[in-house]
């Protein structure tokens, strides 16, 4: 089970840099030409190897040393901003034919569309072909998406959130029916012709296979973890309330801060952050005796649901969040009407920005981590792309062609002038430079920008006019942590899930939520535990226990 709706990061510069959800991806399997039916129903598990064996051929494509070096999964950083930029392409992708059409999800207000936004005509200007960006609330994509799937009818660019994709049953019959298969155009060194597709990460490639074909370009991580628990450390400061180091503490702290009669709660969701300060694995973990025990059957993930329920019952959430499948916790935790919510640790650099300029002694930070009664808490992630774009199907090679160009060239790596002009517009009107020389952003280039050429990118974090302490504070975070990350089980393996599993997801995240808001008690869990193995849980145990199985471990 993954969580149905991530923190994200409404400002564009930081577009949802989340850490990948979940154990390995859906779909795949190269054993399943001529019986996709049947495979997207039972589902199927691609082999470590022949998922390696129609990737690209790995090649760095770094402009300039960074001055933190990434280490394993944590990007670079960049404490400084590149006085001299290059330029990463060198040949207009567009040939100026047709629109490309793309749609991507896209949490926080719409920009202007095409037409009416100067930072898309200055971008398309450059590419040599218009790209009409549909932008759709991502609170609501999944429906979207399915929508879009069953009237066989995508754009010329999809680009799919993992955890949407996850959701979506039998999802490798849509990969065949809709969308290009990019193996001939990417696989070994074919990816040379397009040389910042090649530089982004093999763990991200890993996860964009179905049937044992390349399907998809990711959009990399720009670190492992899934989630923060963020709290809003001026106001602890102020209020003269240290960090909690257990879950009770964090409890009392909930009590102390919250003040209804003020209009202020100590949480917003904390549910997922919970679940791993118990020491819950996200999904599967493997018994002592042999086999896979779901988090639902160990007693961490019941003592989380109590711990969480309690702050529900007692008042110490806000009723937003109380009453709702998706408060606006963002605006909430910036008000200073919540002070701790979780969010993925990509959220951070855009609120704090952002937030910084309406009031100077803003200060949001991730809470350290600890874990209950002594014990050893897990952090959840792993290299999972956040987002896969896919090719619409039947566009012809020249098209095809012209689009993977496009993507090269929105994959530009820091130090170049694509770079900067994908991420902050043009200088003058959406930003202007710190005495550093790095951008910030103007309220035009806050309202044009929304990620509209994010469709894939090597993850680097760099310092930002507004954010000057966030890069080393980020990497620092990471670093610390890094040594909890929970191994994946499935790391490398291609796992198109069974139907009945993929089914069940949304459906059982709707009564785990009934339970933490008091509309069922806890000890339903059980109850819940039993519909879910009986209905694609058991199934999806065996499913999983084959694939670790079959790849020896």
């Amino acid at each position: 089970m993954k969580p149905s709706l991530p923190g994200v990061s409404t400002d564009r510069r930081t577009l949802l840099r989340l850490a990948g959800l979940g154990a390995a991806a859906t779909m795949g399997g190269a054993t399943l030409a001529g019986c996709s039916k049947e495979a997207g129903s039972k589902g199927s598990a691609t082999q470590a190897d022949a998922v390696r064996a129609v990737l690209p051929n790995y090649k760095p494509a770094e402009v300039g040393k960074p001055d933190i070096p990434g280490e394993g999964p944590i990007p670079d950083g960049y404490l400084s901003y590149p006085k001299d930029l290059v330029d990463a392409v060198t040949e207009q992708p567009g040939k100026g034919g047709a629109a490309i059409r793309t749609m991507s999800p896209w949490w926080g207000p719409t920009p202007p569309t095409l037409g009416s936004n100067s930072y898309l005509a200055a971008i398309n200007t450059k590419l040599g072909v218009e790209i009409n960006p549909s932008l759709q609330d991502g609170t609501t994509f999944a429906d979207k998406l399915n929508a879009m799937l069953g009237a066989r009818d995508v754009p010329d660019l999809l680009m799919a959130p993992n955890w949407e994709v996850d959701k979506v049953a039998r999802f490798s019959d849509a990969v065949k029916a809709l969308f290009e298969d990019l193996t001939d155009h990417l696989k070994g060194d074919a990816a040379a012709k397009y040389p910042y597709l090649a530089a982004l990460p093999t763990g991200s490639w890993e996860y964009s296979v179905w049937g044992g074909r390349l399907a998809a370009v990711p959009y990399p991580t720009d670190g492992p973890f899934a989630w923060a628990l963020f709290h809003r450390k001026d106001l602890f400061d102020k209020a003269g309330l240290a960090a909690p180091t257990s879950p009770e503490e964090l409890y009392e702290l909930g009590k102390k801060a919250t003040d209804p009669a003020k209009g202020v709660w100590a949480f917003g969701t904390v549910f997922d952050m919970v679940q791993q300060l118990y020491g819950c694995q996200q999904t599967w973990r493997k018994k002592p005796g042999g086999g896979l025990e779901h988090k639902f059957e160990n007693p961490a993930f019941k003592a989380a649901l109590e711990f969480t329920a309690k702050l529900f019952s007692e008042g110490l959430v806000h009723p937003d969040t109380v009453s709702s499948k998706g408060a606006d916790e963002k605006q909430l935790f910036k008000a200073g009407k919540i002070l701790m919510f979780q969010d993925g640790l990509g959220a951070w650099q855009g609120l704090q920005g952002e937030q910084s300029k309406v009031l100077a002694s803003f200060n949001m930070q991730p809470l350290p981590v600890f874990g209950a009664a002594g014990a050893q808490p897990v952090i959840w992630g792993s290299e999972k792309p956040i987002f896969f774009t896919f090719v619409k199907k039947g566009l012809g090679a020249d098209r095809v062609d012209e689009i993977l160009r496009v993507l090269n060239w929105c994959a530009a790596p820091f130090g170049s002038r694509e770079f900067e002009l994908r991420e902050y517009g043009v200088e003058g009107k959406h930003f202007t430079r710190a005495a550093d020389g790095s951008p910030i952003p103007t309220e035009l280039g806050r309202k044009e920008l929304g990620g509209q050429y994010n469709f894939c990118r090597v993850a680097v974090k760099v310092k930002s006019g507004d954010t000057p302490d966030y890069v080393q504070q980020y990497l620092d975070y990471l670093k610390k942590n890094v040594a909890l990350l929970e191994k994946d089980l499935f790391a490398g393996i291609k796992l198109e899930l069974p139907a009945n599993w993929s089914k069940i997801i949304q459906p059982t995240d709707d009564k785990i939520r009934d339970i933490l808001r008091g509309r069922r008690p806890v000890s339903d869990l059980d109850q819940v535990t039993k519909e879910f193995m009986a209905s694609g849980g058991e199934e999806g145990r065996a499913f999983h226990e084959k694939a670790l199985a079959d790849n020896g471990r």
